[in-house]
């Protein structure tokens, strides 16, 4: 125990405490620099500073009592069965079930209402309605759980959310308040609760009666008894915890038609709740078409069904010039404190740069520099000549370094802050370096497809259609541009909807095609990243780990074959079962050592770099 950090010990009381909560001895909790989630009694929740912030520790403590409380008090397979088929209705049913397994914690034990109260702000403060300036730009499925929370549990609607709520509170309590009471009597009874919640979406026109025959599944009865029955539990939990979830749900409504059924295979909470659609800023986007996966390998059978939608564009097309100024005025805010670690790594990795460039003379030369230490054979031997030297410096290889980030959902919040600080740090110091630096991001139009998706879905859902999802690849700093003209740009990773799911594989081959095209003798890729590739709509309809095999395939042969040498950063999350060279940082204190360090080895000459190779 002595040798136990505070934050080991806090661990260790979170997943006693959720196995109580639970009943479950097999319950464990990890920390995660991502969106908090499980997976059956797997919990991840958010890691609290090391000096165990009292607000950060109860924000955990709440996810992972929720967590628990689902374990024992939600049956997945029950909750699946009825689960209405339109989106926001499902979206409604999902979180109003949250609402009621959470209200038996808090109403029970204080200690558990405030926790929950506390991941319930985090939740909100990124959901759409605390933006909201009409009704119409309210989540439907967000207002009616906190109104369904406030009336189970008495617990006031979050500050940040009551200005949106009002817009629509006396339209929801005039259609379904009079059936909050008849909720709370059914408050331990799951069937009887959801018989009224689905009351109350018929209610709100939200869903068609039960004894309606539902075209949409006729087709995939497997799907509904089978696959979605098996995942529920698992995908309801990965998706509870998530801050933007009701977001998700909003905007899947407005994109996805109901005859979707692989929409109800991969989702229950969070991954129903996705959106094909755009999220604004994408429909006046310039489009790339028919990008060509440049250097895939040949050994390969990765394919995409379609490439029409996808884009590279760069980050002012994404962004007016008074946002980004904004976006970029917050970033520096998190950048208070740090000014000083840019010089520091400057004239750390210098020292190291210039440690390379072995400098040897050339003597006995007939014009140059006077060599001094042979000026006593002048003295002695009068006839003698001068001799000369000449410096000859070592050719030290031009470079190049792309940091490559990703701009996937999971990296919400913290992860993407510390990606983008890191981003800003690493390029300054390049710069006085002397070293180009390039700034690429990536992430999808789209949740759950886009235009790709509903392509395949007009073309009759074709098997193993591969890659099913709508690329954006992002271009913060171009090589040749100086930091101070691109700095702006890189407050865009801080905006509102942008972050959705990542496609890493062909992310790594896009920007390491444009490395090839760069005239530097030395080019060196690195990844900032927080773990696997993830895309639902891609998943759902392919075979399972089809992103990350072709990523693993990919990194191989980048590692193996060709020049451009690879390293990855992990925000939290370990890499190295991915990438031969990487390294992991859970926050932006640890770059003066370990990311330089890394940066500073890939600089040294080949051979150097072969034989420390992992």
């Amino acid at each position: 125990m002595a040798d136990q950090s505070p934050l080991d010990l806090f661990k260790q009381a979170l997943t006693g405490a959720s196995r109580a909560i639970a009943r479950d001895a097999e319950v464990e909790v990890a920390w995660s620099a991502d969106v908090p989630g499980a997976a059956g009694n797997r919990f991840r929740v958010p890691l609290p500073g090391r000096d165990l912030p009292a607000d950060q520790v109860t924000e955990a403590r709440g996810f992972a009592d929720s967590f628990a409380l689902k374990l024992r008090h939600h049956n997945a397979a029950l909750h699946a069965k009825s689960a209405p088929p339109e989106p926001i209705a499902r979206a409604c049913y999902d979180a109003i079930e949250q609402v009621r397994y959470e209200a038996l914690g808090a109403n029970r034990f204080g200690g558990i209402k405030a926790n929950l109260d506390a991941a319930t702000e985090m939740r909100t403060s990124s959901d759409k309605i605390v933006r909201a300036q009409n009704s119409s730009e309210v989540p439907l499925q967000t207002a009616l759980a906190l109104l369904v929370r406030e009336a189970l549990t008495g617990e006031a609607v979050p500050a940040k959310a009551q200005g949106g709520l009002e817009l629509v509170r006396d339209f929801l309590e005039e259609k379904v308040g009079k059936d909050f009471g008849a909720l709370a009597e059914k408050l331990s009874d799951q069937e009887g609760f959801q018989k009224l919640a689905l009351d109350m979406l018929r209610e709100l026109d939200l869903t068609r009666p039960t004894d309606a025959p539902d075209e949409s599944d006729s087709d995939s009865p497997d799907d509904e008894d089978g696959a979605d029955d098996d995942q529920s539990g698992e995908d309801e939990n990965q998706g509870e915890g998530d801050p933007q979830s009701a977001e998700m749900a909003g905007d899947m409504a407005e994109g996805e038609g109901e005859g979707d059924d692989s929409s109800d295979m991969s989702s229950d909470s969070e991954m129903s709740e996705g959106e094909p659609g755009e999220d604004g800023d994408a429909s006046n986007a310039p489009v790339r078409p028919n990008r060509p996966q440049a250097d895939v390998p040949a050994s390969s059978d990765y394919k995409y069904f379609t490439n029409r939608f996808d884009e590279e564009v760069s980050a002012p097309d994404l962004c007016d010039a008074e946002e980004l100024d904004r976006l970029r005025a917050y970033l520096d805010s998190q950048l208070t404190g740090l000014q000083g670690v840019v010089t520091r790594l400057a004239n750390r990795l210098q020292r190291r740069l210039m440690a390379q460039q072995n400098r040897s003379w050339d003597f006995d030369m007939e014009e140059g520099v006077l060599d001094a230490a042979r000026l006593a054979r002048v003295i002695i031997s009068p006839g003698t000549a001068l001799s000369y030297k000449v410096e000859r410096d070592v050719e030290f290889k031009d470079t190049i370094v792309t940091l490559l980030i990703d701009n996937s959902g999971s990296m919400r919040g913290r992860p993407i802050s510390i990606a983008a600080i890191s981003a800003d740090i690493l390029a300054r110091t390049l710069e006085r370096c002397g070293v180009k630096t390039e700034i690429l991001g990536f992430t999808t139009r789209a949740w759950k497809g886009g235009q790709s998706r509903e392509a395949w879905l007009a073309d009759g859902k074709p098997q193993n259609p591969g890659r099913l999802n709508d690329l954006r690849h992002i271009i913060y700093k171009q090589a040749d541009e100086p930091w101070r003209r691109a700095r702006r740009n890189l407050g865009l990773m801080m905006r509102e909807g942008l972050l959705k799911e990542n496609i890493d594989g062909e992310a790594l081959i896009w920007a390491h095609s444009r490395l090839l095209y760069r005239p530097e003798e030395r080019r060196i890729l690195m990844v900032i990243s927080d773990g696997a590739p993830v895309d639902d709509s891609t998943l759902s309809v392919n075979s399972a780990g089809y992103l990350e095999a072709h990523l693993r395939s990919v990194i191989e042969w980048i590692e193996k074959v060709s020049p451009v040498q690879l390293v990855a950063i992990g925000i939290g999350h370990d890499v190295t079962r991915y990438y031969r060279r990487a390294v992991t940082i859970m926050d932006v204190e640890q770059l003066g050592g370990t990311i330089m360090e890394q940066l500073a080895e890939l600089f040294e000459d080949e051979k150097g770099v072969k034989g420390r190779g992992r």
